[in-house]
């Protein structure tokens, strides 16, 4: 398995080895030595997710306030623009925004530390998004930031028209005015 450190310093894509053949394939999709490696240890993942949407679906921008978790995630069927945004205050990066590619073809993995807002949006008929965490799902500290938020400006692959957004999400906050995390705590 590879991997290539991204421009927010943290952040981390991996591309497995894939063996195919008229039968199919086979690939490693987490090897706690490369994790090891690349990060300087393996994290400790305790929860898997495993979630689908359709089409024009857009889910984020989600992050924990406390329990922040670690995300490593991929798709395993379809195709999805998958966004972070560094919400680590005197990080050297805070309040950018950094998006992947990640689909059932190109079988990458993305790492998201703690500390980051993350958000997908659905490029193909469906997708099936699966991603391992470090903490486990703490409803009463889950944040959102506005999918379209001004100040951070991602540039999301919109098909043309608007995306499909839950209720939740569709009233999630600023990030001027978003709880944010203080970068001398957290673990990268």
């Amino acid at each position: 398995m590879k991997y290539t450190y991204l421009d927010i310093p943290g952040v981390v894509l991996f591309e497995p080895s894939v063996y195919g053949d008229d039968r199919g394939f086979f690939y490693e999709s987490y090897n706690e030595k490369v994790m090891q490696e690349a990060l300087g240890e393996a994290p400790d993942f305790v929860q898997d997710n495993h979630s689908r949407s359709t089409n024009n679906v857009l889910r984020g921008m989600h992050y924990q306030i406390k329990h922040a978790q670690g995300k490593l995630v991929r798709v395993v069927r379809g195709e999805v623009y998958d966004v972070i945004v560094d919400l680590r205050r005197g990080s050297e990066t805070f309040g950018q925004w950094l998006g992947v590619n990640l689909s059932e073809n190109n079988k990458k993995l993305l790492w998201v530390p703690p500390g980051f807002a993350h958000g997908f949006y659905v490029l193909s008929e469906d997708a099936e998004f699966l991603y391992k965490t470090t903490d486990f799902y703490a409803p009463v500290y889950e944040r959102s930031i506005i999918w379209n938020d001004p100040d951070i400006n991602i540039d999301w692959p919109l098909s043309g028209k608007n995306p499909i957004v839950s209720e939740k999400d569709q009233k999630a906050s600023s990030f001027k005015n978003a709880e944010i995390y203080e970068y001398s705590k957290m673990h990268t």
